[in-house]
């Protein structure tokens, strides 16, 4: 069937119902629904485009995996050999820097806590007299003591803000106990460990991942990864959406198993829509694309199964187009016939003139 023909064909097909009405004696409007005065034009947020052609890069298809963002991932562990004696977050719980996330206790904090104050104590007493008073030697060798005591407790995991707490609260809080800051924001992805639990320095009690960015491992074949260079544009296809990415790193190793090549991609997960283990579909740009014939996605919809593009014939005036629509890429979709190069069309507000045309055939236009 030829395009003028088919176009023909589903316009009068849109309008079939609004003759019907009329011939079975019923009140329908004889208006074309189709032809717009400005304030309507306005109301239904109509925006006309000229048809050009836009670069689009051919994609290679892969499934991936998401993962999360290693270098935004920290394992929270004491420093020293300690006893858990309260949790203060839970799993799934987002925390901020600084947050305390559980409250442990030493025998070897207690120990350095103490010193702490006899050398904090010894030292101002030193220093209210002047180095002139006393001899170079003493004055020195309790300044190193008050600092060594610091930096022990430094070294154990605690913040200057809690090292100051034990000097205001002195020899009553000097108990041993203390607690593990998050050193990041992010979210508690793992806890592992019990209260009144014994845990080895360097058990890892806390995985702290911040979301915001999240890595998909796309697995492609070695010849098509070949193809793919870092730093290159990546598309990941989850929930009905579109998340852009980059390219950060191609593997050099096939893997055994699959013999596939492992690829990298980073995406930017501030909308929460990837979570780690989570399957998807990705699609990598390769080669600097070649320019065709496109129209946003918004601008083609479907009558009578046939992919349309309304255009725009003057005055207000708008026609369904039937085109044959290609790849959909980055919310852009080629059209391969059905227009030519500079004709006008609906780029917004296509749905709306769709729906005018439904409100006819039901007679309510």
């Amino acid at each position: 069937m030829s395009r003028p023909l088919l176009r023909s064909l589903l316009f009068s097909l849109a309008l079939t119902a609004v003759a019907a009405h009329a011939e079975g004696g019923k009140e329908t409007p004889t208006a074309n629904p189709l032809a717009l005065d400005a304030p309507a034009i306005k109301q239904a947020g109509i925006v006309l485009a000229k048809l050009g052609t836009r670069p689009l890069t051919d994609e290679i298809k892969a499934p991936g995996e998401v993962k999360a963002d290693a270098y935004s991932t920290v394992l929270v562990a004491p420093r020293i050999e300690s006893m858990v004696l309260k949790r203060l977050v839970k799993l799934g719980d987002v925390v901020k820097a600084g947050q305390p996330l559980v409250v442990l206790s030493s025998v070897q904090v207690a120990e350095t806590q103490g010193a702490l104050i006899v050398a904090e104590q010894d030292w101002q007493r030193v220093a209210s007299l002047g180095a002139q008073a006393v001899s170079g030697r003493r004055y020195t060798e309790v300044k190193v003591q008050r600092d060594q005591a610091q930096a022990k407790l430094r070294a154990y995991g605690l913040s200057d803000g809690q090292i100051k707490n034990v000097l205001r609260n002195g020899s009553a809080r000097a108990d041993g106990s203390y607690e593990l800051l998050a050193p990041t924001d992010g979210r508690i992805t793992t806890d592992q460990f019990l209260v009144g639990e014994r845990v080895d320095a360097g058990r890892m009690l806390f995985t702290l991942i911040k979301e915001d960015s999240v890595w998909v491992e796309a697995q492609l074949p070695p010849a098509d990864a070949e193809r793919i260079k870092p730093g290159g544009d990546a598309r990941i296809l989850v929930h009905g959406s579109t998340l852009p990415g980059t390219v950060v790193q191609r593997s050099h190793q096939t893997d055994e198993r699959t013999r596939t090549v492992p690829v990298r991609i980073e995406v930017d997960n501030r909308g929460d829509l990837l979570h780690q283990g989570e399957l998807v579909d990705t699609r990598l740009a390769v080669g600097a694309g070649k320019p065709v014939l496109a129209v946003p996605a918004e601008a083609v919809i479907l009558l009578q199964n046939q992919s349309t593009v309304f255009v725009a014939k003057g005055n207000g005036q708008f026609e369904p187009a039937p085109v044959i629509a290609g790849e959909t890429r980055d919310g852009w979709v080629e059209i391969k016939d059905g227009l030519k190069a500079g004709a006008t069309y609906v780029s917004k507000g296509a749905f709306a003139l769709k729906a005018r045309l439904l409100r006819a055939q039901l007679g309510e236009e």
